[in-house]
């Protein structure tokens, strides 16, 4: 994949430049989507800026962008860019962002009465088409390789997918550039994700598995198809991510996934937890990979924000002198500690059951059953 060309992610701005209505004044002002106390007056977009991280300059929250520009919900799901060289202005007075550039670029800008800079929208901020310029959401790189790898595959989904029966000179793995010989119908198909059957993922609430988990291996390419029924095709490997070899199962490289969306929370309250850390680990730290036990059938969705929760401990309470029970080490009152937060997690890939969130902006480690929540 490109750049996260093939996944920008940005907003609407001009449209809301142009319309911001009550609802946007509302926004702005709630508690929820405030600004900054030291908010700068103005940003300029560079490479390498992120809507996150644009967002973080101004707003205490910045998964709150799309409510202070007063986006409805069509504008979220079909957004306009900003590029780099565009300028984001904060006016304090009105409380709320503008974007364009000085006229007559910068040195010569004018202000209005109130000492805001007067802006104008430029014809570079495109409706249409993917931008290869354009400021994706939330860092790129971190969630490329899972765009168009499964992730999620369903219980029988591999065992009747083509698998590799013997490798090149009878190696135990293969690398880059050696050949793999493999069995079954490959379609009109040329090129494959290889995988191997993974974790079972379960329910951290229900304790019932949810989905399976597949491990993605690298991908390869057909070379020589087979001549006969008795023949195993030809391929060659393309990349390796983890060892692959005998018994391992082969799936069709998807389409390139062209997919727009910007930071909101969830259309309706969710209590969802932890169910895994990408790549098998117990604890995941800011721009890593977990999956959660909610999906598009509790209306998770690309974009969706929620907030990470350590759960509460239940505790005894030691100091309770007004009971009987308090005097002894068994029978205190026990008492729950509140659930403590400590950072957000964007949803980028969406499954029945289960979502992929990127962790952001923690300030602990987030762990297996950890709630991950709608913001309050």
């Amino acid at each position: 994949m490109k750049k996260f060309s093939t996944a920008a992610l940005i907003l609407a701005l001009a449209s809301a430049f142009n319309s911001f209505a009550a609802s946007g004044e509302e926004a702005t002002h709630s508690p929820r989507c405030a600004f900054l106390p030291n908010a700068p007056d103005q940003h300029t977009v560079v490479r390498g800026d992120t809507l996150w991280g644009i967002s973080g300059k101004f707003l205490q929250h910045p998964w709150c962008w799309p409510q202070v520009w007063g986006m409805n919900k069509e504008q979220i799901r079909n957004p306009h860019w900003i590029y780099p060289g565009q300028i984001v202005y904060f006016d304090r007075v009105a409380g709320r962002l503008r974007l364009g550039t000085p006229v007559g670029g910068g040195a010569g800008a004018t202000a209005d009465g109130r000492g805001v800079p007067t802006v104008r929208l430029e014809p570079q901020l495109r409706t249409e088409g993917l931008g290869q310029e354009a400021v994706p959401a939330i860092p790129s790189n971190a969630i490329e390789p899972f765009l168009s790898q499964p992730l999620v595959i369903a219980e029988d989904e591999l065992d009747t997918a083509p698998r590799i029966i013997a490798t090149q000179e009878g190696r135990v793995m293969l690398g880059k550039d050696d050949k793999a010989y493999v069995r079954g119908e490959l379609g009109a198909g040329t090129s494959f994700q290889v995988f191997r059957p993974g974790t079972a993922l379960k329910d951290p609430d229900t304790n019932k598995v949810i989905a399976h988990e597949a491990a993605y291996l690298g991908t390869i390419k057909l070379e020589r198809p087979a001549q006969a029924a008795d023949e195993a095709h030809v391929f060659r490997v393309v990349s390796v991510k983890q060892e692959m070899g005998i018994g391992d199962r082969l799936l069709p490289v998807p389409p390139t996934p062209i997919l727009n969306y910007v930071p909101h929370p969830p259309e309706h309250l969710v209590n969802a937890r932890i169910v895994s850390v990408y790549g098998g680990v117990s604890q995941a730290g800011q721009n890593q990979i977990v999956a959660i036990n909610r999906g598009k059938k509790d209306g998770m969705d690309l974009g969706t924000v929620l907030e990470l929760y350590r759960y509460g401990k239940i505790v005894a309470d030691r100091t309770d002198k007004g009971s009987f029970w308090a005097f002894g080490s068994f029978g205190r009152p026990k008492v729950k500690l509140p659930d403590t937060q400590y950072g957000s997690l964007f949803i980028f890939r969406a499954f029945e059951n289960i979502s992929y969130g990127l962790v952001m902006q923690v300030t602990d480690t987030v762990q297996i059953g950890d709630i991950a929540k709608s913001p309050e």
